[in-house]
C-alpha cells in the first residue's frame, strides 16, 4: 500500500478478524524510541477505549481497505509537513526510515 491513507480510514490487517480505524501517523512505540510505525489506529467500531489498546502498524501490514478517511486540502498539506519531518528524523538518525 503505498498511498497515505486519512485519519478515519477503516482497514484489516494482515492475519487479523477485526477491522481497525486509523487514528494518527509516526507513532513511537513507548518501549523503544527510535522504533516508529506508520499508523496508530484503534478497533472499529468500538473506537478508542483506553491507551492499553492503541494499535500500532506499517503500510505492509494492511490487507484490505474498506473505507478511506476524510481528506481535503488541509489534510494534504499536512501529509507534506508529515512526510518532511519524517525525512528530517531520518537524517538526524533519530529512527529508522519509514516509508512515507
Amino acid at each position: 500500500m503505498d498511498k497515505i491513507l486519512s485519519i478515519g480510514s477503516v482497514i484489516l490487517l494482515k492475519g487479523g478478524t477485526k477491522k481497525v480505524m486509523v487514528t494518527g501517523y509516526l507513532a513511537v512505540n513507548n518501549d523503544n524510541q527510535k522504533e516508529m510505525y506508520d499508523y496508530s489506529g484503534c478497533l472499529y467500531p468500538e473506537g478508542f477505549l483506553d491507551s492499553e489498546q492503541v494499535l500500532l502498524f506499517n503500510r505492509d501490514q494492511i490487507e484490505k481497505v474498506f473505507f478511506e478517511g476524510y481528506s481535503d486540502d488541509e489534510q494534504k498539506e499536512f501529509m507534506k509537513k508529515l512526510s518532511d519531518f519524517n525525512a528530517s528524523m531520518i537524517k538526524d538518525d533519530r529512527i529508522e526510515a519509514l516509508d512515507i
